[in-house]
């Protein structure tokens, strides 16, 4: 194992956190309204009275972004783990499918399922992931005849008090971040390089925001308000549920 030098990390999130911030920018230029719009329960904004365009639009931009940066950070951090995990133990991006990342500690593989946080699916994903590991250790089993492998969920944030799920280990939070680094406090130590423009990237991306409210909320006075502004219901409950 190598000590763990922070400078690299900073290097990495400096050269890197770019990435994460275009993709929201262009997650949002992607969008269509009609078609998030066809995702969201037209019943649920009409119960809670919901009364104006911008008021359903930003609803549904919120939602989508939570969702999406979500996802998209996700991504990021698995990054950021495996490069960290290379500097210390000599780890790789795994290309075993359902495996993010391998390394080899005290004799042992580790094959390691990268998730943002510690609820991240229900029981037929968590389910699907046990049968990544097992096909993943018979793999490498019959590859490398002897080999101990062990599976490991490692997730970036949150808690788990039960590591131990019997066929693999789940480690949160710290305990995940100590566990690809050696380093106990690196889970605290990660927070200030990561505030690398966070300033600047975030003026950017409230600027696409902003046009996108705008340009959402014109197409959809234009498609499903009438001409006194009022909205039309049964329009957009056509648009989410009618038979094509």
């Amino acid at each position: 194992m190598q000590l763990l030098n922070l400078d690299d990390v900073a290097r990495y999130v400096e050269d890197n956190i770019g990435v994460f911030h275009q993709k929201r920018i262009d997650s949002l230029a992607r969008l269509r309204l009609s078609n998030v719009l066809k995702r969201k329960n037209p019943y649920l904004f009409r119960a809670k009275n919901v009364q104006t365009a911008e008021q359903i639009v930003r609803g549904i931009l919120e939602a989508h972004i939570s969702s999406n940066e979500e996802t998209l950070f996700g991504d990021w951090l698995e990054g950021l783990a495996i490069f960290i995990n290379g500097k210390t133990y000599g780890g790789w991006k795994s290309g075993i499918a359902g495996v993010d990342l391998e390394f080899d500690k005290d004799g042992c593989r580790y094959i390691v399922a990268i998730k943002s946080g510690p609820n991240w699916g229900n029981s037929s994903q968590i389910g699907q992931m046990r049968t990544n590991f097992k096909t993943a250790q018979k793999t490498l089993r019959t590859s490398q005849s002897g080999l101990h492998v062990m599976a490991v969920n490692g997730c970036c944030y949150g808690r788990d008090r039960n590591p131990d799920k019997g066929d693999y280990l789940k480690l949160c939070g710290q305990r995940f971040w100590e566990f690809v680094s050696g380093d106990a406090d690196l889970y605290v130590e990660l927070i200030e390089p990561l505030s690398f423009k966070a300033r600047e990237r975030n003026d950017e991306f409230q600027a696409s925001y902003s046009r996108m409210i705008n340009k959402f909320t014109r197409e959809f006075m234009d498609d499903f308000c009438n001409e006194e502004g009022a909205i039309l219901w049964e329009r957009i409950v056509q648009l989410t549920s009618a038979q094509d």
